[in-house]
């Protein structure tokens, strides 16, 4: 790994309004590029808006398709890595709550969300690929929302070289306080049992569509640590400097690193 300038942001996303989000995302890009960062991680479905209810279908759009390309522009115009999401709709007409990973020289990879939580079901099929994106030897995975809540796939990630795992959250209800403890019982065991970075952001706000979020972001060390946090509740950006010498000084220490001493044959 290599030290990295990273942005999380926290922002409103109504459904039905995906060339005012994508104003909304042009302006937070380039705040973020003005402040010095190299990557920004957006919400989980920024772009379309977030709804488990069959009107997301309407909204969703192949990849690649016309918001690729409209970030694609965005990412090479800032220079900045952007990840950010919508409903996506493929082939064969299923929808997937995606969020795309695209360099300032094209596409890295699209990450379909695995685990579809009870009320998603119905309009959401599972993604099936454990992918990780790679930029100057960083590598880092994706998971959203739900699928934070089983260990294993972080485990994956990690056995699979991950450095950093960006979490992007679509998640509702509640207050950023009560919204921080709930991910407090289970984003720092992802980073201290893994040796890696957790970067976490929600959407804030109504969606028009009779949800309201709670605005928070979190970025978590690999010994398990805040390295920092906004429980404010605004859109915003939470700006942190990821070291390598963290991440090191966790992997190359043989009581604090314990991964490479699963057993998995016994379990």
């Amino acid at each position: 790994m290599r030290d990295i300038r990273i942005a999380a942001v926290v922002c409103n996303a109504p459904v039905f309004q995906t060339q005012q989000n994508l104003a909304r995302m042009t302006r937070w890009v380039s705040a973020a590029k003005n402040q010095g960062a190299v990557l920004v991680c957006f919400p989980e479905m920024n772009i379309s808006g977030y709804s488990p209810r069959p009107e997301i279908r309407a909204l969703a759009e192949p990849v690649p398709g016309p918001i690729t390309r409209n970030l694609q522009r965005l990412a090479r115009d800032q220079n900045m890595v952007i990840l950010a999401g919508l409903a996506e709709k493929d082939e064969n007409a299923r929808i997937f709550a995606s969020h795309l990973a695209i360099a300032p020289n094209g596409i890295l990879g699209v990450y379909r969300k695995l685990h579809i939580a009870p009320p998603e079901r119905d309009v959401f099929s599972s993604g099936r690929e454990v992918a990780l994106f790679e930029i100057q030897n960083l590598k880092f995975g994706i998971q959203l929302c739900y699928d934070a809540h089983f260990p294993e796939l972080a485990t994956r990630m990690a056995i699979d070289g991950a450095d950093i795992i960006f979490m992007p959250h679509a998640s509702p209800r509640g207050t950023p306080a009560a919204k921080f403890a709930s991910w407090m019982r289970h984003l720092p065991a992802r980073a201290f049992d893994n040796g890696l970075f957790i970067v976490a952001c929600n959407q804030t706000g109504a969606n028009q569509t009779g949800l309201t979020f709670p605005g928070l972001a979190l970025v978590i060390g690999p010994s398990g640590e805040i390295l920092a946090k906004d429980l404010s509740g605004n859109e915003g950006l939470l700006l942190v400097n990821l070291k390598a010498g963290d991440l090191a000084g966790v992997r190359h220490h043989a009581m604090r690193y314990f991964l490479p001493h699963r057993r998995p044959e016994i379990y």
